[in-house]
C-alpha cells in the first residue's frame, strides 16, 4: 500500500490526525443503487457463502473472505462515509476518495454505543468491506467496470499509546480509500437519497425493505410479486419463510415512512379469476408513502 492516495496527503504524525472529514454535520445520505439492489448480507453473524442477484437488467455477484462477506451493519460505514462525500460536495469543497474520520463521530451517526466491543466490531467491519469482492454490470458514473472490486481498497485504524498505561491503545483516526465504482456514482450521477433516522433502529430485512422503498418510491408507489421482492432484498430463506417473517414486520408497522400492502393475486398471465374464499398461492406487494407526498433525492449542484 502507498503511502500517499488520491490528492490528499498521508499523514506523517498524529498532528495532521486532526484534519479530519467529520463530523459528520448533515443528514445521513446514501447511492440510490445501493439502497435499491442487494449489495449486503443480511446477517449480523458471518456469512461465507457467495451472493448473487441477477435480473434481465442488472447482475451482482459478492465473493466472500474467509472473513465473511460485508453485511448489511457494516454498510453503516459505507453510508457514513457517502455523507461525508455528499456533504462535501453541497459545501462546494474538492473531494478525493480518501476520507479520514473519527470512530466516536461515526457511533454517534449510526447510534452505536462507543464502547471497547464497538470499536472491536468497527476493525472487523472495515476488514470486510475491504476484503469482499463485487461483480456488477450496474454502470457508475456513464462507465461499467469488468472484474470485481471491493467496497474500500483500503482502511487504516490509527493509534496513540496511552502513557499511564502501557500497552493501551487509543484509536485517533479512521483513514479510507473508497472504491472507484461508488466515487464515480456520487460524484457524477448525484443519485442520492437521503435515510430516515430510524434507520439505524432496525433489523437487517426492515432496513433493506426501507431501502427499497426509498430507492423504489420516488417515481410513486412501486408493486411488484413476493418473490421479486424476496430476491431484491436479498432474503436466502423461502419464499414461505420470508412471507411469514414479511407479515410480522407489516403488523409492526415497521418501515419508517412507507406502508407495505401484501395482498392475494393471481400469478401473472392467468385467464381466470382466484376462486372465491381460495387463495392462490401468489402474492404481491405494494409499497407506497404514508404521507401520499412523494419525496424527492437531494439537490447536489
Amino acid at each position: 500500500m502507498g503511502a500517499m492516495m488520491g490528492t490528499r496527503p498521508m499523514p506523517q504524525n498524529q498532528a495532521d490526525l486532526f484534519s479530519l472529514d467529520s463530523p459528520l454535520m448533515s443528514e445521513v445520505r446514501g447511492e440510490r443503487s445501493l439502497m435499491a439492489f442487494p449489495f449486503f448480507a443480511l446477517s449480523k453473524g458471518k456469512w461465507t457463502k457467495t451472493l448473487s442477484y441477477k435480473t434481465d437488467t442488472v447482475s451482482i455477484e459478492i465473493v466472500p473472505t474467509a472473513k465473511g462477506v460485508a453485511t448489511i451493519y457494516d454498510k453503516e460505514i459505507v453510508l457514513y462515509i457517502a455523507s461525508l462525500m455528499v456533504a462535501k460536495l453541497e459545501a462546494g469543497e474538492e473531494v478525493s476518495q480518501d476520507f479520514y474520520f473519527t470512530a466516536h463521530d461515526l457511533f454517534c451517526v449510526t447510534g452505536n454505543n462507543p464502547s471497547a466491543r464497538s470499536y472491536t466490531r468497527l476493525s472487523q467491519a472495515l476488514e470486510r468491506l475491504q476484503g469482499t469482492q463485487i461483480k456488477t454490470d450496474i454502470e457508475a458514473g456513464g462507465e461499467g467496470e469488468e472484474g470485481y472490486f471491493s467496497w474500500l481498497s483500503e482502511a487504516k485504524l490509527y493509534y496513540t499509546k496511552n502513557g499511564e498505561r502501557p500497552g493501551v491503545k487509543r484509536l485517533k483516526a479512521v483513514r479510507v480509500r473508497l472504491c472507484d465504482w461508488l466515487f464515480r456514482a456520487i460524484l457524477r450521477d448525484r443519485q442520492v437519497l437521503d435515510y430516515a433516522p430510524a434507520y439505524f433502529r432496525l433489523g437487517p430485512v426492515e432496513r433493506r425493505l426501507y431501502e427499497i422503498a426509498r430507492s423504489a418510491c420516488v417515481d410513486g408507489p412501486y408493486e411488484l410479486s413476493l418473490d421479486d421482492l424476496r430476491l431484491q432484498l436479498g432474503y436466502q430463506n423461502s419464499l414461505a419463510h420470508f412471507r411469514h417473517a414479511l407479515k410480522a414486520i407489516l403488523e409492526a408497522d415497521a418501515i419508517p415512512d412507507y406502508r407495505v400492502i401484501l395482498f392475494d393475486a393471481p400469478p401473472s398471465g392467468a385467464k381466470l379469476p382466484p376462486r372465491p374464499g381460495r387463495k392462490t398461492g401468489y402474492c404481491q406487494v405494494l409499497i407506497e408513502p404514508k404521507a401520499m407526498k412523494l419525496v424527492g433525492s437531494s439537490a447536489l449542484a
